[in-house]
């Protein structure tokens, strides 16, 4: 395999977009250790899981835009080796389905921890991964891929990522009376917002390419002014959530006012996204999945001084 190929191969995870997937894991573990049940082993191996979920679902993505005529080669956004002749398509399902068999197994595992009913649950991400861009009405292409992010990027990984280490929906937090449930749903609805704000910018590069092949995402449907409104808007609820998770009742301000300036850089963000245009998008993407990344960070980093 030559070094074009590894390249292909390597961009075809989009690694600019991983972050999404590791910041849902990663506030999980700040929900658990909120509670004092932060575990290591269950934590790794749902990060396993995460990353192999996500890069299944942009092999499957790259692989049936392909073949439904989604993409066309010299596209703005990151390359994509099966259009651009890197990848054949045969060996990019091949690839897909054999993730996506590993990454069940990894997932499997977790029932150790979980109990059998994580099988459904299992399948049930299993399908979102294929269904955003596969079968018979892909979710990408009718103005529900925001929804998905926000429930299988947000919700999902950071509820059952805290509830695998917790074992428990009810427990509060020492020196308080938030349940579990309420800390992990409000943190993975801002996890989850963070998470859209990565796919808007990547719609809000491409909306003529869409538009032009069929393809309703959001920005379609609303336009790019809407919808970068709606981007700025995210930071801003995710900051409040993130402040009104991290202490309730606001009783240590300490933690929860430098939730602030998070916020405050809606702004920053909104001109880089509505200043920037064509290839010049992957940037803002890319700094959009960092930033996310450095707030759950912080998040995990501030659960430590609860104790």
């Amino acid at each position: 395999m030559g070094r074009s190929k590894v390249s292909s191969w390597i961009e075809a995870t989009r690694p600019r977009t991983l972050p999404v997937s590791i910041a849902g894991v990663l506030a999980g573990c700040a929900v658990a250790n909120f509670y004092r049940s932060f575990h290591w082993l269950p934590a790794i191996i749902c990060l396993l899981f995460a990353l192999g979920a996500q890069i299944v679902s942009n092999f499957a993505n790259e692989y049936y835009d392909f073949k439904s005529g989604i993409d066309s080669k010299g596209r703005e956004g990151f390359r994509r080796g099966v259009t651009e002749g890197d990848i054949s398509p045969k060996a990019m399902k091949r690839a897909t389905f054999s993730l996506l068999a590993l990454t069940g197994l990894i997932g499997c595992s977790l029932i150790y921890w979980g109990g059998w009913w994580l099988l459904p649950v299992g399948l049930l991400i299993a399908l979102f991964a294929l269904a955003y861009s596969a079968g018979p009405w892909p979710l990408s292409r009718h103005g529900l891929g925001d929804v998905a992010v926000i429930i299988f990027f947000g919700i999902v990984p950071v509820m059952l990522t805290a509830w695998l280490q917790c074992g428990s929906w009810t427990l509060t937090q020492p020196g308080g009376d938030t349940q579990m449930w309420l800390t992990a749903l409000l943190i993975g609805i801002a996890t989850g917002m963070m998470a859209d704000n990565v796919l808007i910018v990547n719609n809000y590069r491409d909306m003529d390419a869409d538009r032009a092949v069929g393809k309703r995402t959001t920005v379609v449907i609303f336009g790019r002014r809407t919808m970068a409104i709606v981007y700025a808007l995210f930071w801003v609820i995710a900051a409040i959530l993130m402040m009104i998770a991290t202490d309730p009742v606001l009783r240590s301000w300490r933690i929860a006012n430098l939730w602030i300036p998070f916020g405050c850089m809606a702004g920053y963000f909104y001109r880089k996204l509505t200043q920037s245009s064509g290839s010049s998008l992957n940037g803002v993407l890319a700094l959009t999945a960092r930033f996310m990344l450095l707030s759950i960070v912080y998040l995990l980093i501030t659960s430590f001084f609860r104790h």
